[in-house]
């Protein structure tokens, strides 16, 4: 399946400026450990967001000296050029005309950085995007669809989780025999033909209760796999839990789908607890918001429910099925107090 996203035909390399927007994803069943290559320890579903996204322009000047330069908000981040410099060399052999001149990347998301939002997935995802706009006009155009797959795939060298971000919906990476044509190569849309009405409208609100740097990145993490104790069993756990997911997609059993994505934040957290060494994201804010999600759905029975990051902000889900007004008025009066600066960003997933 590689050689299908190898480089190929003539080159006519010309200057352009190409942009491109992608958004970003929330992990339903987590991807956390990965092999050489970007390859997941297991396979994943997420839902894209809409609202959250970066926007990216690429500046690209032929025939000078290959180098990047790069701009975050209207601020040059030269350790995030290097990053994307050594990005570019890895991907040679799929985009051959990408060495061949210099670009000046401009890029900015339309939420706050550390927010708990994936600007890697969203960024990597605009970049890939941009590559192949920039590779139609270089190079004999693919296909619509080709060319969103191998952007996927490109994206996937970037940073894993960011080749989901290039559809919309529910997406799955992994290879699983639960969804057909998946991959562990790149991404793909889960049928919506497939998915209840009730998953096709949701909120995601995302409480800021920590919005500094994370005490360990996710790429320390993911390393830490190799050696936890628990690995195996939890990359097993995943691939098992695409068998209950796809019936609950399909029934729309809000309950199991509840449970099965809280059990999902809480498993990626107790793996951090179990490392060697150990570590914890989340913070005193992040126990007293769960509590509080449970106390309240175990009284008012509303369908309220949360995810995690790889971090100590909160994911709220709830759907748009006559009950939202009732929790957003929770949210703000009883879990909003938990923030460090009263931070919520708002989005929805809908398609």
């Amino acid at each position: 399946m590689m050689e299908n996203f190898l480089g190929k035909g003539k080159y006519n390399i010309s200057s352009e400026t190409v942009s491109e927007s992608c958004p970003s994803n929330i992990a339903l069943i987590k991807y956390w450990g990965k092999y050489e290559d970007q390859i997941p320890a297991n396979p994943s579903i997420s839902y894209t967001l809409t609202h959250c996204k970066t926007n990216t322009t690429i500046d690209f000047s032929a025939h000078e000296s290959f180098s990047v330069q790069t701009f975050l908000s209207g601020k040059e981040e030269m350790q995030f050029a290097e990053k994307i410099e050594k990005y570019f060399k890895n991907i040679e052999q799929y985009l051959p005309w990408i060495l061949k001149g210099k670009y000046v990347i401009r890029t900015e998301n339309t939420f706050p950085h550390s927010s708990g939002i994936a600007s890697s997935a969203s960024g990597f995802g605009a970049i890939a995007k941009c590559l192949m706009k920039l590779d139609g006009v270089f190079s004999e155009k693919s296909s619509d669809e080709a060319s969103l797959k191998k952007a996927s795939f490109l994206a996937r060298l970037g940073s894993g989780s960011a080749c989901r971000s290039l559809y919309e919906g529910l997406v799955v990476w992994g290879e699983t025999d639960e969804v057909e044509g998946s991959s562990d190569l790149f991404a793909v849309q889960y049928p919506n033909a497939e998915i209840h009405e009730v998953f096709k409208d949701f909120n995601d609100w995302v409480l800021l209760i920590h919005e500094g740097q994370k005490s360990v990145s996710s790429t320390v993490g993911h390393g830490l796999m190799k050696t936890n104790p628990y690995a195996e069993r939890r990359f097993q756990e995943a691939r098992e839990n695409f068998v209950p997911m796809n019936k609950i997609l399909k029934n729309g059993d809000l309950e199991q789908f509840i449970k099965l994505v809280e059990h999902e934040a809480l498993t990626l957290h107790a793996m951090m607890m179990m490392s060697d060494p150990a570590f914890i994201l989340m913070k005193t804010g992040t126990m007293e918001v769960i509590n509080r999600i449970w106390d309240f759905r175990k009284e008012t029975a509303l369908p309220l429910f949360f995810t995690l990051d790889a971090g100590a902000n909160v994911h709220l889900l709830f759907p748009n099925n006559g009950s939202e007004e009732q929790i957003k008025t929770f949210i703000e009066t009883e879990l909003m107090q938990h923030t460090q600066k009263n931070g919520v960003v708002k989005d929805v997933m809908k398609f």
